[in-house]
């Protein structure tokens, strides 16, 4: 049966299809919808692991006991499981193990525009790489194919465009192949050195003999159209190229990345007088080209970041531009902004107040960087924030320990954080630290994690409680605050900055757009006490604005935190039904 279904979820229905069993991932856009889909399937055991790390290496347990598994992550997360990822080379699998990972070109919800193809070539593992949905769902369950066929964990390579734009899929019925049983196998498994000696020359006969696959597979095609122009490309540069030169051009489209056939490039190349390469981010298939005695043209074209687009590949090969309907470019600039009632805005409004420095994390409270309140000196990676504060204060001492903090969510906190608190634990940093606990993962659309007491299915689960957490660890001041309740945010971050010990502030309030948290009735303002002073403005709260010369309140946003009637000295902003 036919079906209209986003990459992501074509990517679990190959999942279902193929028989994996379990999948273990951790969010991120783009790769998250891959584990909420396949969370459907009641045939599939599916979890959100508190990092990525912790997801491959479930993956690979669940396929040494012998069966079919998958971890996901987007490209940052592949840096956290990098560890496991190269040594499973090493040992290969029993039942098949697929990896995806989603990157994001154009850095739409992203620290940096790394390119994950760089990860097979070297951790020396195949990587497939789908151009639509329906590919998506068929390069999965090849995927596991190879994976058992060849010894090896497979990746399966998406981006933000692949991941979150919808073709038709041909679905089938679930197959279960019969998988290996579980036998040790210490010279296999157990990687101490001298095992994993013996298992390199295995390693390296196994690309060998993955690059004669990907000589003749079905994954790599040739599409013979006019000979003048010779265009070897992948995933959404693929479909660019297509929808720019139709038959007008000859294209040799990769879904196999990694390792990269030799002949039937260079049978390719053979057959037309130019070849171009289109390539989005490195310049990977272009340096395995020029490898083989190539001349190509490609990055001197091409940029080597951001997105590619159908009239970007038309300039720069210099045909007649697609015309592509779209939003006119003069529209207003509209920045991200924290939700209307986002607990975090209260914590940011009173740290910016006091000139505190902030080291922060990667989650939706990033966006306390941004103006007005331009509360963030530092993002880097998850859970950063608590390892650079130690390292901030050992190197600066009294001169930061009174009014320097890191911030971190609840999620990122079990993700990344609780290494760094050990760190400042026990090599003792005065060094205070704000978990932002909003009682979910907010950045990528409401996950669960292992603070939350609820599954991927919503579930009932295992809670782990911040607090007890915390001083188990050898923090003896901890402390919870409301972050709606501007001054006891104010007292209690100007006393953990002056103690002269480290300290964890958990500021604690559910997000405003979780479907529990009943919104309160909206506030409004009496025009006759507003005297536009615009105090109200420095939360940045996209519920209010300026008109006339007085505040006003758009009733559809706001969630009645009070938070910005606890700054108006004016009393202009009320609650209650509108006196006329």
């Amino acid at each position: 049966m036919k079906q209209l279904m986003l990459g992501n979820q074509a990517f679990a229905r190959g999942l279902y299809e193929a028989g994996c069993s379990v999948v273990s991932s951790y969010p991120g856009t783009p790769s998250t919808e891959v584990t909420e889909e396949a969370a459907k399937y009641d045939e599939i055991y599916c979890e959100w692991a508190p990092n990525e790390k912790v997801a491959m290496e479930v993956a690979f347990g669940a396929s040494l006991a012998g069966k079919r598994s998958f971890c996901g992550m987007k490209h940052v997360g592949l840096n956290v499981a990098a560890d496991p990822l190269f040594t499973c080379s090493y040992t290969g699998v029993n039942a098949g193990l697929v990896i995806c990972v989603a990157d994001d070109p154009g850095m739409h919800s992203s620290q940096n525009e790394q390119d994950s193809r760089h990860y097979a070539e070297s951790a020396k593992v195949p990587m497939l790489e789908p151009a639509d949905s329906a590919e998506t769902c068929d390069f999965v369950k090849k995927a596991y194919e190879i994976s058992e066929q060849f010894d090896t964990p497979v990746i399966v390579k998406m981006c933000t465009r692949i991941a979150h734009s919808q073709s038709l899929v041909d679905t089938q019925e679930r197959i279960l192949p019969k998988m290996p049983a579980y036998e040790k196998n210490a010279s296999k498994y157990v990687m101490m050195p001298a095992n994993a000696i013996r298992r390199h020359p295995f390693v390296e006969e196994r690309t060998r003999k993955l690059t004669e696959y990907a000589e003749s597979c079905d994954l790599n095609r040739v599409e013979m159209g006019d000979t003048k122009l010779g265009v070897i490309t992948s995933s959404t540069s693929y479909q660019y190229v297509k929808e720019v030169f139709g038959e007008q051009a000859s294209i040799l489209k990769l879904g196999m990345v990694y390792p990269l056939p030799e002949k039937l490039i260079l049978d390719f190349a053979a057959k037309v007088d130019k070849v171009v390469i289109v390539e989005e981010l490195d310049a990977v298939i272009e340096n395995h080209c020029r490898k083989l005695g190539l001349e190509v043209t490609g990055k001197e074209l091409f940029p080597i970041e951001g997105e590619f687009s159908q009239n970007l590949i038309a300039e720069k090969l210099g045909v007649r531009a697609v015309k592509v309907s779209g939003l006119e470019e003069n529209l207003p600039n509209r920045p991200p902004v924290m939700c209307a009632g986002c607990p975090h805005r209260g914590l940011f409004y009173t740290l910016s107040k006091n000139h505190c420095r902030v080291l922060g994390d990667i989650g939706c409270y990033t966006l306390g960087a941004v103006a007005p309140l331009n509360a963030m000196d530092m993002t880097l990676c998850m859970g950063a924030s608590v390892s650079a504060i130690h390292g901030f204060n050992k190197a600066l001492g009294e001169e930061s320990e009174g009014n320097t903090v890191a911030v971190i969510g609840d999620s990122t906190f079990m993700h990344s954080g609780m290494t760094g608190l050990a760190n400042i634990a026990y090599n003792q940093s005065n060094s205070t630290i704000i978990i932002l606990d909003n009682s979910i993962t907010g950045m990528t659309g409401h996950q669960q994690n292992p603070t939350t007491g609820y599954n991927i299915k919503g579930d009932p689960a295992g809670k782990i409680d911040l607090e007890s957490l915390c001083r188990s660890m050898g923090i003896e001041r901890v402390v919870v605050i409301d972050p709606y309740d501007l001054q006891q945010c104010d007292k209690v971050i100007k006393e953990e900055l002056a103690a002269k010990e480290p300290s964890v502030i958990i500021s604690r309030r559910p997000c405003a757009l979780l479907k529990y948290v009943k919104a309160k009735p909206a506030l409004h303002v009496d025009e006759n006490k507003c005297v536009g002073c615009k105090a109200c403005m420095r939360l940045g709260c996209p519920a209010i604005s300026m008109k006339n010369g007085k505040a006003v309140i758009d009733t559809t946003l706001c969630v009645g935190c009070d938070v910005c009637r606890q700054l108006c000295k004016c009393g202009a902003l009320q609650t209650g039904e509108v006196q006329e």
